[in-house]
């Protein structure tokens, strides 16, 4: 059972990728708020999978309802490593600010990954948080 040792240091990782992103919008050398819409996509990633384990019912429907969300789910997360590449092509922003962007996406989704692989279990207890 994932204590909140683990809590916090899925925490700590977040904020790691957030100040990717944030260093990828602020620095002298970048100063563009472009790389911060990335955020929108860290936002409805998880959408998809978690209202299709909403709504599995233990029939058929599941499987092909599990694996439509998880199309969906990789769509969202490869458009958010596509964002950063075709703003730098156009030139909208730096190639620096590009590959921040893209190790915040990085790191930022990695720590998605593991809060669902540790915390995803329907059998886990919800009263230590």
């Amino acid at each position: 059972m994932a204590g909140i040792r683990t809590l916090v240091c899925l925490a700590f990782a977040g904020s790691i990728g957030m100040t990717f992103v944030i260093l990828a919008c602020a620095l002298n050398t970048y100063s563009s708020w472009w790389p911060f819409l990335v955020v929108i996509f860290y936002l409805i990633s998880p959408m998809p999978t978690m209202i299709a384990k909403r709504f599995s019912d233990g029939s058929g429907f599941e499987t092909s309802c599990m694996e439509n969300a998880l199309f969906l789910t990789m769509g969202i997360v490869v458009s958010s490593f596509a964002l950063p590449v075709v703003l730098a092509r156009s030139s909208v922003i730096q190639w620096g600010a590009c590959f921040l962007t893209m190790s915040g996406n990085v790191v930022a989704y990695l720590t998605l990954l593991a809060f669902f692989l540790i915390f995803g279990d329907d059998d886990s207890d919800y009263n230590m948080w």
